[in-house]
């Protein structure tokens, strides 16, 4: 019988092989991707808060939306902590090939943090990338239009409420914002989204996750803000 190695050699064996590798690639450069540039700005700039005009505008012309804010702290114009709060909603009534009508309505919350990627800092312009944890609770309700089962003939009509469901999910951003004047920024966001935990209930799968957006396979979203430095 061949002997296993212990958890512990193997994990020193990994960490010497990525500390070779490491050195032999030239890894410090990697390294001034997490790092400040060096210059007489002060390290805190202020904050800024933001709002979102895609997800508000998507509430007043469909049947499901957002209204969201964000609070960012600026580090040295480079990098940018960032809390993200809102308030999702749907109410699809009836869909006429299934005949299901969904409803639910809860807040959700991302945290992260943006990376200024222009080489000028302290320009008006701003490029970046980032990465969120994002987390919502909330409950549906479900309904679904009555007819009769063409076999056995009853009445085959369900419904749920106030079944309670949870989200997990992780969000690539990439984004620009602009000085328009004085404090007033605009700025978009392209974003991935990616589920990694959830908690459907009885339901098996739920069709609008208040922040995420519709559970289907579309991971793309996007945001349109205004933002106003502090």
């Amino acid at each position: 019988m061949t002997r296993r190695p212990s958890i512990s050699v193997l994990f020193r064996r990994v960490a010497i092989s990525l500390l070779l590798l490491m050195s032999a690639t030239g890894v410090s450069a990697q390294w001034k991707f997490f790092s400040l540039q060096k210059d007489s700005i002060p390290l805190f700039r202020g904050f800024a808060v933001s709002f979102d005009l895609v997800g508000a505008a998507m509430m007043q012309l469909s049947d499901y939306g957002s209204y969201e804010g964000a609070f960012r702290v600026n580090i040295h114009d480079e990098w940018f902590p960032i809390v993200e709060i809102g308030y999702g909603k749907a109410n699809h009534e009836m869909d006429e090939v299934t005949g299901i009508s969904y409803r639910t309505q809860a807040p959700y919350f991302r945290i992260g943090v943006d990376k200024n990627l222009l080489k000028d800092k302290h320009g008006p312009y701003r490029l970046y990338a980032g990465l969120r944890y994002a987390f919502t609770s909330y409950k549906v309700d479900l309904d679904c239009r009555p007819f009769t089962d063409p076999v056995w003939q009853w009445d085959t009509s369900f419904g749920v409420k106030d079944e309670s469901c949870s989200y997990h999910w992780l969000e690539a951003v990439l984004g620009v914002d602009a000085k328009i004047f004085g404090p007033l920024h605009l700025g978009w966001s392209v974003r991935y989204k990616r589920r990694i935990a959830h908690n459907d209930g009885v339901i098996g799968r739920t069709w609008y996750v208040p922040g995420f957006g519709l559970d289907d396979d579309n991971r793309l979203g996007g945001t349109f803000n205004v933002i106003i430095d502090i």
